[in-house]
Parts: C-alpha cells; sequence; structure tokens
C-alpha cells in the first residue's frame, strides 16, 4: 500500500486534508474511507493532475474541483468551498491542493466559521504544515472578520 499524500492530516472520522496524491495513493485514498474529494489546486498548473475526476469516479468517490489560484485566492473560492463542504457534510471528506497549503487554510476557516471550533486548535493544526504568507493571511483574516 502506498505512502498516504504529503502533509496528510486526519481532522476527524470525517474530514481529511493533504497535498496532491499521486497516481497510487488514490487507492489509499478510498480505503481509508473518503468518499468525497475537493480538490483546490488547479489542473491546469505544471505540475497538476488533469485526471483527477476519472482518478476518483474509478474508484466510487465523488469529486469537487475548485481551482484556487495561489497567488490570488478569493472569497467567492471560500465560499464556495463552504458550499461544497455544507452539501457533503455527512460524508467523509478530503480536501487537497498541492502540498495542503491552500487545503488546511480553507479546512481551518471552515472548521472555525462553520463548526465552531476553537480558533487555536484549528489555527495550530494548519501551522503544522505551514504558516500563511502575507497573501493567504489576509484571505483568513478577512474570512474570520466577516464571520
Amino acid at each position: 500500500m502506498p505512502d498516504e499524500p504529503l502533509n496528510y492530516m486526519r481532522i476527524s472520522a470525517r474530514l481529511g486534508c493533504c497535498g496532491q496524491p499521486t497516481l497510487e495513493q488514490w487507492d489509499w485514498i478510498a480505503a481509508q474511507g473518503y468518499q468525497v474529494v475537493i480538490n483546490l489546486f488547479p489542473t491546469s498548473a505544471p505540475d497538476g493532475m488533469p485526471d483527477a475526476f476519472g482518478l476518483a469516479s474509478v474508484r466510487g468517490l465523488e469529486y469537487i474541483h475548485i481551482p484556487v489560484v495561489w497567488e490570488t485566492p478569493t472569497q467567492a473560492n471560500l465560499q464556495q468551498f463552504f458550499a461544497a463542504m455544507e452539501a457533503h457534510r455527512a460524508q467523509s471528506v478530503l480536501v487537497h491542493c498541492r502540498r495542503n497549503y491552500r487545503a488546511s487554510a480553507f479546512v481551518y476557516l471552515w472548521r472555525v466559521l462553520r463548526c465552531g471550533e476553537p480558533e487555536e486548535d484549528a489555527r495550530w493544526d494548519m501551522l503544522s504544515v505551514w504558516e500563511p504568507d502575507e497573501t493567504w493571511q489576509a484571505l483568513i483574516d478577512r474570512a474570520l472578520a466577516a464571520g
């Protein structure tokens, strides 16, 4: 069985996030019981995975793509993510991007703003993967201020 994806974190029984899975790791994702995969990494990027939909669907996984441009993440991206998460709240969801930076930031905001988890706990998980740069911290600050 392949190793887990880059920077993988199991947040709860129904939520995980990670960097982009390799071809071999899609079987691992299904074996972990995930039902939905949300990809925040643009598949058109040079190291994107254009056939991610096929890789997911052949394993019975629902695949949702919300391409978030690294240099310009938007509140609209975040709202799309929140809507996808809300629609699949009863399912086991894996959120991924290239390195688990986008994914961990969006999952952090989901946990704090939509699930009511303590900010410190959710932030700690995100910071275990990366520390947001100025662009991403601004997105986070705007989202937290807006509630």
